[in-house]
């Protein structure tokens, strides 16, 4: 019997020059279920411990207790308004994100009652492990004039970790943003900014108008979380205010339509776990990973649909190609693309108030064009499943 030479090999993932998978296009998650590990795209990348929290459950983060003054600010102006950005690191290349940072510091310099009170991170901050002595270069260094607070949930390249030697898995991350007695870091040379005392990876931050619960998506690929979390997760959803918006914020997308890393479906489980324990439906889930920008709708209530940001054009280098059009439902998931922005950087301006989320997005190119991108706007109302069982498959 004749045989095909190589077949076998390529049949195999170990064949010579393998790649990752690529994600199937117009679709909106990469695996259906549970998603399978490639021993080529996942190596090095297994599930790290967490560290020590440095608050107690339920890991409450008050802005009114640490910063009254935004407090005082939001509740004049009868609304909160802060920066959304992710994938910031430029680590290959610092002018992308010395572009986009320059531009969330033009934003300073706005009229009072249009002026941000904080900037809220998606993760992946530093590329490609989180390692401290890369804190300079891409953190502290870009944002030297960015004086208003950074808020951060970590990234799975905040988490990795390539050689165990060098320290433990978000030892930069949380020599930055959980620091019982914040100080400066003497490895922030010129660019000084004091550290945070956030209470844990995974922690909520509560303001006048928006609680945004913030989740620790871990390093695999697609993101994954213990038990402990997800009991936390759903717990927040069942004692959020409702009388302000709620926020989902977690590393990798539950949607995406990436043609590189696409949506999680493990993801999609924990907030429908969270869902149909309470029936509480976040009125916006931000994200970051796909190195672009994109606004998904999703119908869980009849309330109106659901957006979904993936906010991870704030700096990398290497941008991800979308593979659908804007309109285009994924066959797979129902999910929309809304909106997408794939050449160019930037970042996400949120304003809450007690009516309504509205979002614009400032973007810039290569060649230093700036432009408005996206803008939208959803209501903050309370979302509660009458008969939360019956929320769809995300």
């Amino acid at each position: 019997m004749s045989r095909v030479p190589g077949r076998a090999r390529l049949n195999s993932p170990f064949f010579a020059g393998a790649t990752r998978p690529t994600p199937p296009a117009k679709h909106s998650q990469a695996h259906p279920g549970v998603s399978p590990l490639h021993p080529v795209s996942h190596r090095n990348t297994s599930f790290q411990p967490l560290p020590r929290p440095l608050g107690l459950v339920p890991y409450h983060y008050d802005i009114a207790d640490h910063f009254p003054e935004i407090q005082q600010e939001c509740t004049k102006a009868g609304r909160i308004i802060f920066h959304v950005v992710g994938d910031s690191g430029g680590v290959q290349d610092g002018e992308f994100q010395n572009n986009v940072a320059a531009l969330m510091i033009r934003d300073l310099a706005n009229p009072a009652d249009e002026r941000p009170h904080f900037c809220y991170h998606a993760g992946d901050l530093v590329y490609f492990t989180g390692a401290r002595d890369d804190y300079y270069a891409q953190f502290y260094e870009p944002y030297a004039h960015y004086d208003i607070p950074i808020f951060s949930i970590p990234g799975n390249h905040d988490g990795e970790v390539d050689d165990p030697s060098t320290g433990a898995s978000l030892n930069g991350w949380v020599n930055y943003f959980m620091q019982a007695q914040p100080d400066v870091d003497p490895i922030s040379k010129d660019c000084p900014r004091v550290q945070m005392n956030l209470p844990n990876v995974y922690w909520t931050l509560i303001t006048p108008f928006a609680t945004i619960i913030g989740m620790y998506t871990n390093v695999p690929e697609g993101g994954s979380i213990d038990s402990v979390q997800q009991q936390w997760v759903t717990h927040e959803f069942a004692t959020a205010p409702q009388d302000r918006a709620l926020i989902l914020a977690l590393h990798h997308p539950i949607y995406s339509f990436d043609a590189y890393h696409s949506g999680s479906s493990k993801m999609a489980d924990v907030l429908e776990n969270a869902i149909r324990d309470t029936g509480r439906v976040p009125n916006l889930v931000l994200s970051g990973h796909v190195h672009d920008y994109q606004r998904i709708e999703q119908k869980i209530s009849d309330d109106g649909p659901t957006p979904f940001i993936v906010c991870g054009n704030g700096g990398y280098h290497n941008l991800h190609s979308v593979h659908s059009n804007v309109g285009d439902v994924a066959p797979d998931t129902g999910a929309v693309l809304r909106y997408a922005a794939d050449k160019k950087w930037g970042f996400l301006t949120l304003t809450v108030d007690k009516d309504k989320i509205a979002g614009q997005t400032t973007e810039v190119d290569r060649h230093d064009q700036v432009v408005a991108g996206d803008s939208f706007s959803y209501p903050t109302a309370p979302v509660v499943l009458p008969n939360p069982k019956s929320v769809p498959t995300l």
